[in-house]
């Protein structure tokens, strides 16, 4: 349920009746709000897997009954995003809350413009692709540039 990108918006109500089909064994959401998965939870409970769909809010969603997260981030940085959910899947709350924390800016830059330019050009920056884009994409904006390549160098993902 991403309807920032598809244009429509999966209402708790169409989920629970989604969740009826054996085929459709998950969700990934993605609406910002914390009270929409916590309703889909409420009306579904384990008939449906709740997948965040925004890793700035990984952990909020896992607090109200998410299994895992569908993530941009984990491109760039997989080893903090498992150790997030490992570490709330085996009840460390405080030990999620600091990988939350190591992925915070990391995660508000990957918003500096339309997805996926920002982690494509991050994966270009550390070296993982040649940086081509096919269109619609275009270049990232070289200030915006400057101020990822800033917050890849604050979470250690460039080399030296």
């Amino acid at each position: 349920n991403v309807p920032g990108r598809t244009g429509v918006d999966m209402l708790p109500e169409t989920v629970e009746e989604l969740c009826e089909i054996d085929s459709v064994v998950a969700i990934k959401e993605a609406t910002g709000s914390l009270e929409r998965a916590s309703e889909i939870v409420a009306r579904c409970g384990d008939r449906i897997t709740l997948l965040s769909g925004d890793d700035g809010l990984t952990l909020p969603l896992l607090s109200v009954g998410a299994k895992g997260v569908i993530s941009v981030l984990a491109n760039l940085d997989p080893g903090d995003l498992l150790g997030l959910v490992s570490a709330f899947r085996q009840g460390n709350v405080e030990e999620a809350r600091k990988f939350h924390g190591r992925v915070h800016q990391l995660s508000k830059a990957m918003f500096l413009e339309s997805n996926p330019i920002p982690v494509k050009t991050a994966l270009k920056l550390m070296g993982r692709l040649n940086g081509e884009l096919r269109l619609p994409l275009c270049s990232m904006d070289p200030a915006l540039e400057t101020t990822l390549c800033s917050v890849l160098e604050g979470a250690g993902l460039l080399k030296g």
